[in-house]
């Protein structure tokens, strides 16, 4: 009975930590937040010159972390037959569990993008990287929109 409430337990935990990696922010240049929305954003018009893929860093919040400390907490506690064995399972589960879950976290998130450098009307050049829902080619017209709280785009 205990064996099933464990495994039943690592499975809910699993799962949340599978749901919250899909709330990572969006980094599309289609993407705003909420905070974007309805706000004034600058438009600059520019003409692309280079573009690269580039891979974006996933994200590093604790939940990740706490959630493998959790499962790691659980499975090692599960390891030998005294209190003190326990304990220390434990104790080492959480360490490592919590390193791993850390690790997981920033994996699932990680996204390819692409650095898109335009040379601004003004003749200004900027590079900006952002998630690869769009393609852009050297030589298009392009818009670079900025938004009150520096964060930058790249659409047509």
């Amino acid at each position: 009975m205990k064996q099933l409430k464990t495994t039943n337990a690592l499975i809910i935990s699993l799962v949340a930590a599978l749901t919250v990696g899909g709330c990572a922010s969006s980094t599309s240049g289609g993407a705003y937040s909420r905070s974007q929305a309805r706000q004034a954003q600058e438009v600059q018009m520019g003409t692309v010159e280079s573009v690269r893929n580039v891979q974006i860093e996933g994200t590093r919040t604790p939940i990740g972390a706490l959630t493998g400390a959790a499962l790691g907490g659980v499975a090692g506690s599960m390891i030998g037959q005294g209190t003190r064995a326990n304990t220390a399972g434990a104790i080492g589960g959480a360490v490592l569990g919590g390193m791993a879950g850390a690790a997981v976290e920033e994996g699932v998130t990680r996204q390819q993008g692409i650095e898109v450098t335009v040379r601004l009307d003004n003749g200004r050049m900027m590079a900006i990287a952002q998630g690869a829902d769009q393609t852009f080619a050297p030589g298009e017209r392009v818009k670079v929109i900025t938004a009150a709280d520096g964060t930058s785009r790249v659409t047509y």
